[in-house]
């Protein structure tokens, strides 16, 4: 049999090396809850034997007991191999973080790492999850006056639920007990749930490049969760291309990135998401992508190879997941990553600082030459300013004047109100939303 080190496996020449020995069973414990340990075998697998007197086994056992926390009680025995006495210890439990003396380790590969204070603060959060899950926590600082009677009747009537009274359809939901609501309850119920949970928010933004060097649109929006995914799948609406398609004899506005497919990752963000964390939901449009990016990395020891080729999920918040199950907002099979990829192979998933992160390519195609090609001609013959106008509005879209202004080198906003009525007149260009907020669009027949 070759010996070789690895996660699960540790090899120590003799008792000189007890103390590395004992950190390393706690660096096996905190990965994989169990080990084992050989004291008479090099780090490169030649069996050098260890003399065992009647005291080693004790002195072992000793090391072990006195400097781990919590205990663990391993089995200590001698075994001969290749004609050398050697000792071995098998050890496992189920009680950590497991610290030696006094500082907990991870195993990475056949090394001990000590644990930063924040690794061990999320270590010690995964044990106890079940416990200390956010959304079933009681929050103490709400009564039922901050839950709102229409949004319960609204979910009652999405779900399928008889409504009688507030206090019974929450009970029914189970999230209450007696009269205390949990935070599930006035994060999708509540009046104003961000004035209890200040992340009770969403972040908008436009770019008008490939990095965030330059913002032309931003909008932060509050509420409960429903109303936030609403806005969130809005707003991309709003800032991405939009062309068309024609269904009989009605024209289908056809997104650029396909609105399943970003409704479904937007609703992941919300339903998944670490509420612990500070930070809002955030979505970033840039001139080649959009970003749906949610506090907490993935949960349960997920890795991101295995959303994307297997159909599995673990939730870090049961409850609110299952309320979204109720209005199909979710499938207990977890299959949001595929459908996803269904209509947008090309999405990438990403884990970046405390977030996950969701990419969405935007097409190669630009608006801009799908109004050159399906416009009939409206814009050839335009001079430089005016297409230099149109490329700005093509790649920022909702861009206001006073935006215009600075993405082109400061040109006169008279100037510039001038050309857009010269393109709006020639039905290149469209203002959409109110006075104060709305901004300019290309018109485009197809995408």
């Amino acid at each position: 049999m070759e010996y070789k080190e690895s996660e699960t496996l540790e090899l120590k020449k003799s008792t000189s090396e007890l103390k590395e020995a004992v950190i390393s069973i706690v660096a096996m414990l905190n990965k994989h809850g169990k080990g084992m340990l050989y004291l008479g075998i090099k780090d490169d697998g030649t069996v050098i034997g260890q003399q065992a007197g009647k005291d080693t086994l004790r002195d072992v056992a000793q090391a072990i007991a006195e400097h781990i926390e919590p205990k663990m009680f391993p089995r200590i025995k001698t075994v001969v191999i290749r004609r050398k006495t050697c000792v071995i210890v098998e050890f496992e439990g189920k009680q950590s973080p497991y610290f030696a003396y006094g500082r907990a380790y991870m195993r990475v590969a056949d090394v001990d790492r000590q644990l930063s204070v924040q690794e061990l603060e999320r270590m010690i959060l995964r044990k106890n999850r079940d416990v200390l899950r956010w959304d079933t926590e009681y929050c103490v600082q709400s009564t039922f006056a901050d839950i709102s009677v229409q949004k319960i009747k609204a979910f009652t009537i999405a779900s399928g639920l008889k409504y009688d009274s507030v206090r019974n359809v929450l009970a029914k939901l189970k999230l209450l007990s007696g009269a205390k609501l949990r935070n599930t309850a006035v994060l999708l119920f509540g009046k104003k749930p961000e004035d209890i949970f200040f992340n009770a928010r969403l972040r908008c933004a436009v770019f008008s490049g490939m990095d965030t060097a330059y913002i032309t649109d931003m909008k932060d929006y509050s509420g409960d969760v429903f109303y936030l995914i609403e806005k969130a799948q809005e707003y991309i609406l709003e800032k991405i291309n939009m062309g068309m398609r024609v269904d009989g004899l009605r024209r289908v506005d056809v997104p650029e990135i396909n609105r399943e497919a970003f409704r479904e990752a937007i609703i992941n963000a919300f339903c998944h998401r670490d509420y612990r964390e500070p930070d809002s939901v955030n979505i970033a449009v840039f001139k080649d992508r959009v970003e749906i990016r949610s506090p907490g990395l993935l949960y349960g020891g997920l890795t991101i190879s295995q959303i994307r080729s297997k159909i599995v999920s673990e939730r870090r918040n049961e409850m609110i997941a299952d309320m979204f199950h109720r209005i199909h907002f979710v499938e207990r099979w977890g299959r949001g990553i595929k459908l996803i990829l269904d209509k947008e192979p090309t999405t990438e998933f990403m884990e970046i600082g405390t977030h996950f992160v969701t990419v969405f390519k935007r097409k190669a195609q630009s608006r801009l030459q799908s109004v050159a090609e399906n416009n009939e001609g409206l814009n050839e013959g335009l001079n430089e300013g005016l297409k230099s106008l149109l490329k700005a509005i093509n790649d920022n879209p909702g861009i206001q004047a006073k935006g215009l202004n600075t993405a082109l080198g400061g040109r006169p906003i008279k100037t510039i109100e001038r050309q857009i009525k010269r393109l709006m007149d020639a039905k290149l260009i469209e203002r959409k939303g109110s006075r104060k907020t709305g901004g300019y669009y290309i018109v485009a027949r197809n995408l």
